[in-house]
């Protein structure tokens, strides 16, 4: 992370401020614990900059624990994508990468021990019967009829559940707590089930798994967590946190803290539903520069340095909110803008022949990387008498508002000469296909000698040299700004999401741009080369985002 980061205050920074004055912590320990069932995406993004800040800030530790409690919906894939997001961000983790599969041996033990002290118990109750059990926020639940089975029972039971004595869904292991309590998570939650699944790094060692609300305590508490951070659902579930820890003989003890959820406009945050985006194979994979995941974001061209800043400006509350997708957008933007090197691209080619040039020659002009930049150095580029405007550029006639070429008329055609336009080639459907051009010989680089005003500027490619481009144009995968409020939230899916450009020409400088590295194509946008597909031989780039927001134009 860089100097220009600045440290930010919130609600947890003041908490953690008061336990290190009074004594109460002497350093501060945190974790991020995804489920390793999908790729992180830019809510994950904010968790990470917060607990691995917080770390950093206070010379802490975070560690990187992976919440691997349900092995039929988790990859060894997922595993390995959060641990490279993770990075890329910017952040490294305290140690080796942790796994609650790790304590599965102790979780046993514990919940041993509250089996022994009476406090938890087997069910064999359907999985619909124990949600009728349970009641309604109005009203109470009532006991399952197994609530009061011996200690010896429930233990002979739940090593039955252990051997695999039980099919999936016939027992469980319940906590006793309270079927009255007004927090439905206390109403004797399911601790242990069982589920013949083959785990990513257990293998077939275990049929019953902990659940999450089980584990999450017990192994913040096992691995000295002192603030424990999760989002504002889990805040019913504290109370489960804290009961768990207060029966089991653990000497740690850490205390949970809930912040909100990011909520980005035109974007989902559910990773069921986007798995749900990735099997019906509406995007192109986890890593599809419209995902609101990391790996896609990364692939679009966004940098560590944008989405931290991003994190940073949006805060941390217990406030539930929707960010507009400007607000990342302009994080990006204003990242590129200082930082991204400059050059030329023509993404609907109009061809000119500029008649006054000499067609055997070739001139090597020296153009800057940044034009506020000198330390970034310079590339040249090639011009000749045959280049390529964007069609977009050209018109036979305009008003004064056109500042582009004009039949007729005059433009400047960046780092380059003034050229004017004297005549037009056209197909037989009247569209124009050729531009002739004189241009004048003393205007490089300088204003022409009669004092004649030129107010238009244009980007260029020559025809010979220039490389052909695929062009990726991303807009918002939904055209809605809160499609998971809809009914079908696919039916929201922007049609034109993507837009697929053929025969674009770039200049010979990016032939070799790395994948993912941002170039600002002169007056079109911020965009990459494609991290999968681009390639020497046939480039491929993103746009990343428009040089301004132009959605709500």
């Amino acid at each position: 992370m860089t100097q220009a980061e600045h440290r930010p205050t919130n609600f947890i920074r003041q908490i953690i401020d008061e336990d290190l004055a009074s004594g109460k912590h002497t350093t501060v320990a945190t974790r991020f614990p995804p489920e390793p069932n999908g790729y992180l995406h830019i809510g994950h993004a904010k968790s990470i900059c917060l607990n691995f800040g917080i770390a950093q800030d206070y010379q802490g530790t975070c560690n990187l624990r992976f919440d691997d409690t349900n092995p039929a919906k988790e990859e060894v894939e997922y595993v390995e994508s959060i641990q490279r997001d993770v990075q890329w961000l910017g952040f490294q983790w305290h140690g080796a990468v942790r796994y609650s599969s790790d304590y599965f041996d102790k979780l046993y033990g514990y919940a041993i021990e509250l089996i022994n002290k009476g406090l938890a118990y087997v069910d064999e109750l359907s999985a619909d019967e124990i949600r009728e059990y349970r009641g309604t926020l109005t009203s109470p639940g009532k006991h399952s009829p197994y609530r009061d089975r011996s200690v010896e029972e429930n233990l002979a039971l739940f090593e039955k559940m252990r051997a695999g004595g039980f099919k999936e869904g016939e027992a469980c292991l319940r906590a006793k707590i309270d079927m009255a309590s007004s927090f439905i998570v206390m109403r004797d939650p399911v601790i242990y089930r069982v589920k013949f699944a083959e785990h990513h790094q257990t293998g077939d060692k275990w049929c019953i798994y902990p659940m999450y609300d089980f584990t999450h305590c017990i192994s913040d508490a096992l691995e000295g967590i002192t603030h424990s951070i999760c989002t504002l659902e889990f805040q019913d579930n504290r109370r489960l946190y804290d009961w768990v820890l207060d029966n089991i003989s653990i000497d740690c003890h850490p205390r949970q803290y809930e912040f909100s959820r990011l909520n980005l406009e035109y974007s989902i945050m559910s990773k069921r539903k986007l798995n749900q985006l990735v099997t019906e194979q509406i995007v192109e994979g986890w890593d599809d520069p419209r995902m609101p995941t990391v790996s896609g974001l990364r692939r679009r061209g966004y940098t560590p340095a944008a989405i931290r800043e991003f994190c940073r400006r949006i805060g941390v509350t217990k406030q539930d909110n929707t960010v507009e997708m400007s607000a990342l957008e302009s994080c990006i933007r204003e990242d590129l803008n200082e930082n991204a090197p400059r050059a030329m691209a023509v993404l609907r080619p109009l061809r000119i022949v500029i008649e006054n040039f000499d067609a055997a020659q070739t001139e090597m002009l020296t153009v800057p990387n940044h034009p506020n930049k000198p330390e970034m150095g310079t590339h040249t580029i090639p011009f000749a008498r045959e280049i390529l405007i964007d069609e977009t550029d050209f018109r036979e006639e305009a008003n004064k508002q056109f500042k582009r070429l004009v039949l007729g008329k005059e433009v400047r055609l960046r780092h380059a000469y003034v050229i004017k336009a004297e005549r037009v080639e056209k197909d037989a459907d009247g569209r124009v296909t050729t531009v002739y051009c004189s241009y004048d010989a003393e205007t490089l680089g300088k204003d022409p000698a009669d004092g004649r005003k030129v107010k238009g500027v244009i980007h260029w490619v020559t025809a010979a040299h220039s490389l052909p481009a695929q062009i990726r144009l991303y807009d918002r995968l939904f055209a809605v700004a809160n499609p998971g409020a809809a009914e079908d939230f696919l039916a929201t899916i922007n049609p034109n999401s993507l837009t697929i450009l053929e025969g674009a020409r770039v200049e010979p400088s990016l032939k070799d741009a790395p994948a993912e590295k941002a170039f600002q194509f002169e007056r079109e946008g911020y965009f990459c080369a494609d991290s999968k597909l681009s390639t020497p031989d046939h480039l491929v780039f993103n746009l990343t985002v428009a040089l301004r927001d132009t959605w709500q134009e």
